[in-house]
């Protein structure tokens, strides 16, 4: 039927026309869900990146903590080695003055092995070979000048560093975060600002005196060489009717100690008491000094023992009992210490520098607990595809744990002695309200 074929006619392309607008829609939608996408997908880029760069500075905020750590151990290494040199140039004059005691036969080695045994007397013979060491530890000696140069260390490279690395912390973050946006991104177009921040107050400067002095008294517990050095030999030979069961003894008494300014001291005598009676005071203990030394870097010594200045060389021209009794207070019938070698000691006495214990970084006692940890909390602001602005946060923090337990299993608080400090993102904290810790 020709109507029929003419209405067909007149309807070819419409399909077309259909076709061209439903493509252009999909068109559009397409470059609506590309615009999308990209939108999608410059949020997240610079969420990782915020979060990188956030996870970098909580690793600055580590190893500053970690060095502060070693710094403070290597203070305390530092202060072991004076302690240590201290007390040889204690035993230096000690083993010199011993030496000359026993040159002069006074007292005589065959008196000290006859009373205490052939091994007293070998030993003080033995002191012969340290003739002249004394001389080691005066102010232009080596140990002097070793004590010396701990010391300068200490007050002078290791403190400047400490404050150095606690000054430039909250920069050093930032430049390392500023750093690893800019890598990111190719630019820096863009706005950084730290909301919330815990490093101030983290840190507390402590002073030499008391704070570090315990932690150094336990320390010492693990060297010998630094231990009480008290012994005391007793003659098994009765000496005098008037006190039958008094003997004859050889008194070494030593220790090195940390005085109440931060200041290594150590002292060493050795003495021969020997019983003596009268009918004035009866029996009594007479001090022969066989070896004194005394080493430290104070202005006024805090040597712990009695001891007296200018004592007399020797005691020919008076009784030794009447002197003590004249001239001093000591105990010569119950006593146990070596006064007489002590102030031969005191009087010899070389003035060493040294600076004593300097003051050293830790974390604020009002720091305990969840607050021990660094964190902070930053916002990046930066332009977007279809002209946005993208504003997104991050927090990271630095945080204190044992990589292994202790072997006491008990728990161990934060600290800067131990370099166990780590670095890892966080949930934002709310702001710090004032007057809080």
């Amino acid at each position: 039927m020709k109507w029929q074929a003419d209405y067909a006619h007149s309807m070819q392309g419409q399909a077309l026309v259909l076709g061209v607008v439903l493509t252009g829609l999909a068109a559009l939608v397409l470059l609506r869900f590309f615009a999308a996408g990209q939108v999608v997908a410059a949020k997240s880029k610079q969420t990782h990146a915020l979060d990188a760069a956030a996870y970098s500075g909580a690793l600055v905020q580590a190893r500053a903590l970690n060095m502060l750590s070693y710094l403070n151990r290597t203070h305390m290494a530092h202060q072991v080695a004076m302690a240590h040199l201290v007390t040889l140039g204690s035993w230096a004059l000690f083993a010199g003055n011993q030496a000359t005691q026993l040159g002069r036969l006074n007292p005589p080695p065959h008196i000290i092995g006859l009373f205490f045994g052939p091994a007293h007397g070998a030993a003080y013979l033995s002191s012969r070979g340290a003739l002249g060491m004394e001389s080691m530890s005066q102010q232009q000696g080596r140990l002097a000048m070793a004590y010396r140069s701990h010391g300068d260390l200490v007050h002078g490279l290791l403190t400047r560093v400490q404050n150095r690395v606690v000054q430039t912390l909250p920069q050093v973050r930032l430049n390392a975060i500023h750093q690893v946006l800019s890598e990111n991104f190719g630019d820096t177009d863009f706005e950084l600002t730290v909301l919330t921040d815990t490093w101030p107050g983290l840190l507390q400067s402590h002073s030499a005196q008391p704070d570090m002095a315990p932690m150094l008294n336990h320390l010492m517990e693990r060297f010998g060489f630094l231990q009480t050095r008290n012994h005391t030999a007793r003659s098994p030979i009765p000496v005098d009717s008037r006190c039958p069961t008094w003997r004859h003894e050889l008194r070494r008494r030593g220790a090195t100690k940390l005085d109440s300014k931060g200041h290594w001291q150590a002292i060493d005598t050795q003495a021969f008491h020997a019983i003596r009676s009268n009918r004035w005071i009866l029996c009594y203990f007479r001090e022969y000094p066989m070896g004194w030394g005394v080493a430290d870097s104070a202005d006024h010594s805090e040597i712990n023992a009695p001891y007296i200045d200018n004592p007399p060389e020797n005691f020919s021209s008076q009784d030794f009992w009447r002197w003590i009794q004249a001239a001093t207070d000591w105990d010569i019938f119950t006593g146990k210490a070596n006064p007489l070698a002590n102030s031969y000691a005191m009087g010899q006495r070389p003035r060493w520098t040294g600076g004593g214990v300097a003051s050293y970084f830790d974390l604020s006692s009002q720091r305990t607990g969840r607050d021990a940890t660094a964190q902070f909390s930053v916002q990046l602001r930066r332009s977007g595809p279809e002209g946005l602005l993208f504003a997104t946060q991050s927090a990271a923090e630095t945080y204190f744990r044992r990589p292994t337990p202790r072997s006491d299993t008990r728990s161990e608080a934060p600290n800067l002695f131990h370099p166990y400090w780590s670095a890892r993102l966080a949930a934002p904290r709310p702001p710090r309200q004032e007057g809080r810790p």
